[in-house]
């Protein structure tokens, strides 16, 4: 586990303002309506798991006290600092923290959320327990994160492919493998959407800085894609250029009272 986790810290800390710049992390429809579903209150102490570029963070600030922007790689926490500090928000600090392992105290934050970085994660389970240690009783964790097709061979098709891309990819889950995660956290689900966003693969192969073998490795596995795969990803080349879809979840879902929210062993 500790392999995956200094796997992250050198793939994120190489290249951090490529993704406090991405269009692709800076925003989206998923984001828009994370906002929308959270239902952030004024009053509230919030926690952006993995901030990245910061621009979760950011996008919660308005609506709320005050923001903890944690990110396991400090590079990424110093460009997102920044690039916070750069759009004159004082209500976000931020804290280096694992994701598995949360610095903080039981029953704190009113809102949770992690936003396209889980699927990076050793452990998702492990993770989802921290979430619901830290959330109040009553409070909200919101989740956006890649997703694979319920078929088991395309849904290992498009691991490989993700991970050959860019080696600090764990794995990205199903839909139903989410609900069964938060079930087990023992979070209420409340509302459950799938986006579908279409990619041009020349931005997002080299986004991690892949050379060029990885990268025609890559094009041939998304070119080759087949099945319920192929259906998943829908590769076409346009004007000359190769595209295709990528498929989020967005997860909004609560604290009950009854929730242990204890450290995971």
């Amino acid at each position: 586990m500790a392999g995956s986790r200094d796997l992250v810290k050198r793939q994120f800390g190489a290249h951090p303002e490529r993704y406090v710049a991405s269009a692709h992390h800076s925003k989206g429809e998923s984001l828009d309506r994370m906002v929308d579903l959270a239902g952030a209150k004024p009053g509230w102490l919030a926690l952006d798991v993995a901030t990245g570029g910061g621009h979760t963070a950011l996008a919660f600030a308005p609506l709320v006290r005050e923001v903890v922007a944690s990110d396991i790689t400090r590079e990424m926490l110093f460009a997102a600092r920044r690039f916070v500090l750069a759009k004159r928000v004082s209500n976000v600090r931020f804290a280096a923290a694992d994701a598995l392992e949360l610095p903080f105290a039981p029953h704190v934050f009113d809102l949770v959320t992690c936003r396209v970085a889980p699927h990076h994660f050793p452990d998702c389970a492990r993770f989802l327990a921290e979430v619901a240690r830290v959330l109040r009783p009553g409070g909200v964790a919101a989740v956006i994160d890649n997703v694979v097709p319920e078929d088991r061979s395309a849904a290992d098709y498009m691991n490989a492919l993700e991970k050959r891309r860019d080696p600090s990819h764990n794995r990205a889950y199903t839909a139903a493998e989410w609900q069964e995660l938060f079930l087990g956290a023992g979070l209420e689900v409340m509302s459950t959407e799938l986006f579908h966003k279409e990619r041009d693969f020349d931005s997002w192969a080299g986004m991690q800085g892949a050379d060029e073998e990885t990268i025609a490795d890559v094009r041939r596995m998304l070119e080759h894609a087949r099945g319920a795969a192929r259906a998943w990803l829908a590769p076409e080349t346009r004007d000359r250029e190769l595209r295709f879809y990528l498929t989020e979840i967005l997860l909004v879902a609560t604290r009950p009272p009854s929730a242990e929210g204890r450290r995971p062993s």
